[in-house]
């Protein structure tokens, strides 16, 4: 095994190292090597420097307004669907007026198919907007699109966690949940 290194003393080649002089500066820190930062720069070297300063601050400020001129359009193109969407309500608005400013010797079925049409019209339009309902009743159970609110014994054990009945329908739009639907869910032993 070899013995350690001697903290002072003579190294391998000879020199003291304990004994060298760190006030004296290396050769290449000498003044007249080092040269001056920013002096001697070629002019063409300083305006293609300042062309693509002002070159990086046109493309920022460019894609700021191209970032708010995108936001405003979202705005403005949500604005116009629900405009559109609103227009198409407003024959079913008009329906429900002419039933309600009927007269008061109309029949209760008349009032109640007249009633039943506007009721498939707005269904019809909300469907072709992409509103699903979401009717579980007679299916298995699912937390994810119905929320049970209670629990009834099952009239046979096939039917343990099935949806009895719906008490308020669900709405899907499109594919994203809008209101789970709430439900009547059999469930053995804890009714």
């Amino acid at each position: 095994m070899s013995e350690p290194a001697a903290r002072s003393g003579p190294s391998a080649d000879g020199a003291d190292l304990a004994s060298t002089d760190m006030s004296q500066r290396p050769s290449s820190r000498d003044e007249t090597t080092q040269p001056v930062f920013g002096e001697g720069r070629d002019p063409r070297v300083e305006q293609d420097l300042a062309e693509l300063r002002d070159r990086h601050l046109r493309l920022a400020a460019e894609f700021d307004n191209y970032r708010k001129r995108v936001a405003r359009e979202r705005i403005e193109l949500s604005d116009r669907a629900q405009a559109t969407f609103i227009a198409r309500l407003l024959d079913v608005l008009d329906d429900l007026d002419r039933l309600v400013a009927s007269d008061g010797g109309t029949s209760a079925e008349t009032l109640r198919g007249g009633l039943s049409l506007v009721d498939r019209k707005l269904r019809k339009e909300l469907e072709a907007a992409g509103v699903e309902r979401i009717d579980p009743a007679g299916q298995p159970f699912d937390p994810a699109e119905a929320e049970a609110v209670s629990i009834v014994p099952p009239p046979d054990p096939s039917k343990d966690h099935t949806v009895a009945a719906t008490f308020q329908t669900g709405y899907r739009f499109k594919g994203t949940l809008v209101r789970p639907a709430r439900v009547q869910v059999y469930s053995e032993g804890q009714a």
